[in-house]
C-alpha cells in the first residue's frame, strides 16, 4: 500500500540543446508546438517501483489581475486579486496501464509527446484563439504564466499533478512585417476652427527604436478671421500605454500610464497656409544589465523583455496641441527592430520545417517502458543484482 501513496520522480524535457518550444506562436506556417517527452523513476529510494495507471500532459494557462496592487492602501482595501485558469489546446493521454489492472508496476518511463498551440483568431471560443505571451506586471498588477502540468495517476485513489514554467512568447508583432509599415493618417477638428492632422510612417516598435510623426496644424478655410486669432503654443508628443482590466466583463477598467513624452514649444500665430512639423523619440527601453554588465538570471515563468510591457491589449499614441488631441494605437513588440529581422529567417525555416508535420500524426519517437517484472529491468536504472543484493552496475 506505501508503494501506491509514494509519488514517482517526474520530470519534462525537451529535445537535446533546444527548446521545448518549437515554431512561433501567433505565426499559423510554422505549427507552433512544445514538444519533450515526460520521464517517470522511483519516488522512493533507487528502485521501489511506482504503479502508473494514467499519465495525461496539458498546457495551462493561468491569468491573475490586481489593478489596485500598485497602492499600498488599495492593494487591501480594494478590488481583491482575480485568476482565471484555461488548458490551451487539449489536454493528451500519453499512456494508460492494459484494461482490467489497476497500475503497472514501472521501473522507468520515458514518453514523448507533442502540445499543439491553437493559431487561430477561435471566435468566441477561448481554447482556439491564439494564447497571449507570457508576462508579469510590476506588483503583479497583471500577469499571464503557462505550466506545462503532468497529470499521473497512481492506483485508484493516488493521483498527483507536476507543473513546469513553460515561457511563452508571441511573433505576430514583429515590426518587420508589412502590414505594419504602411502609413497611417488620421485628421480631427476643433470647434471647427483647426484641423490638426498625422501621418505615421509605420506602427510596430520596439525597444529603443526611434518613432518619427509627421504633424500638421491647418486653419479651416471657413473660419478663417478666427483661425488667424489663434497662437500655438506648444506641441506635445506622448506615448501612453493602456491597461483595459476585465476587458470582456461586466465592469472593465481601464488604466493608462505615460511612457514617454516630447514637447515642441512653438509659441506662434497660426499661418494661414499652416504650420508643418516633424516630431520623434525613441521608444523606452529597460536595460536588462546591472551595473557590473551582468543579465541577472530571469524568473523561469516569465522571459526576460527590454520593454516594461507590449502589445496585449493597446498602447496608443497621444499628440496635444491647444485643445486638440490625437490618439493613435501603435503596436508595441518586444524586440527592436533589428532582433525583428534577425528572426525573419528563422520564422522562414520554421515555416518550411512545418510545412512536413501532420498535426493530426505527428510522427513521434516510440515511447520506452520498462516494467518491473522485465528481464534486467534493475539496468535501466544503473543497477544489478549480485548474490541477491541491488549494486552499482558497471558495463
Amino acid at each position: 500500500m506505501a508503494a501506491v501513496l509514494a509519488p514517482a520522480s517526474v520530470r519534462v524535457s525537451g529535445p537535446p540543446n533546444s527548446s521545448f518550444l518549437v515554431g512561433y506562436p501567433g505565426i499559423s506556417a510554422t505549427l507552433p508546438r512544445i514538444e519533450g517527452k515526460v520521464e517517470i523513476r522511483p519516488g522512493v529510494g533507487y528502485s521501489m517501483p511506482v504503479p502508473v495507471s494514467l499519465v495525461r500532459i496539458c498546457l495551462l494557462r493561468k491569468e491573475t489581475i490586481h489593478p489596485d496592487a500598485d497602492n499600498l492602501a488599495k492593494r487591501h482595501l480594494g478590488t481583491p486579486r482575480r485568476e482565471t485558469m484555461d488548458v490551451v489546446g487539449k489536454e493528451v493521454l500519453l499512456f494508460r496501464c492494459s484494461t482490467g489492472k489497476e497500475a503497472e508496476s514501472v521501473i522507468a518511463m520515458d514518453l514523448p509527446f507533442v502540445l499543439f498551440i491553437p493559431f487561430g483568431r477561435g471566435g468566441e471560443e477561448t481554447n482556439r484563439r491564439i494564447p497571449p505571451a507570457s508576462l508579469q506586471l510590476p506588483n503583479r498588477t497583471a500577469e499571464t504564466l503557462y505550466e506545462l502540468v503532468v497529470t499521473v495517476q497512481q492506483g485508484h485513489s493516488s493521483q498527483f499533478k507536476y507543473n513546469f514554467p513553460m515561457p511563452l512568447r508571441r511573433y505576430d508583432t514583429l515590426s518587420t512585417f508589412g502590414m505594419y509599415n504602411k502609413p497611417e493618417t488620421k485628421l480631427v477638428t476643433n470647434d471647427s476652427v483647426v484641423h490638426l492632422g498625422i501621418n505615421l510612417p509605420r506602427w510596430s516598435y520596439g525597444p529603443s527604436d526611434p518613432i518619427t510623426v509627421y504633424i500638421k496644424l491647418s486653419p479651416n478655410p471657413d473660419w478663417l478671421s478666427k483661425a488667424k486669432r489663434v497662437t500655438i503654443d506648444k506641441i506635445t508628443l506622448t506615448i501612453e500605454e493602456e491597461i483595459t482590466f476585465n476587458p470582456e466583463g461586466d465592469e472593465p477598467t481601464k488604466k493608462i500610464n505615460k511612457i514617454s513624452k516630447q514637447v515642441q514649444q512653438v509659441k506662434t500665430k497660426l499661418p494661414e497656409a499652416g504650420y508643418a512639423t516633424n516630431m520623434g523619440l525613441c521608444f523606452p527601453s529597460k536595460d536588462l544589465r546591472d551595473p557590473d554588465g551582468v543579465v541577472k538570471r530571469g524568473k523561469p515563468g516569465f522571459p526576460m523583455y527590454e520593454v516594461q510591457s507590449f502589445t496585449t491589449t493597446s498602447t496608443l499614441y497621444k499628440i496635444d496641441a491647444r485643445d486638440v488631441s490625437i490618439r493613435q494605437p501603435i503596436v508595441i513588440c518586444p524586440l527592436d527592430q533589428q532582433g525583428c529581422k534577425e528572426e525573419m529567417d528563422a520564422i522562414e525555416q520554421a515555416a518550411k520545417d512545418a510545412s512536413h508535420v501532420d498535426p493530426n500524426n505527428p510522427m513521434l519517437p516510440a515511447h520506452s517502458i520498462i516494467l518491473a517484472s522485465d528481464r534486467d529491468s534493475l539496468r535501466a536504472l544503473g543497477l544489478c543484482m549480485v548474490g541477491g543484493q541491488k549494486k552499482p552496475l558497471i558495463e
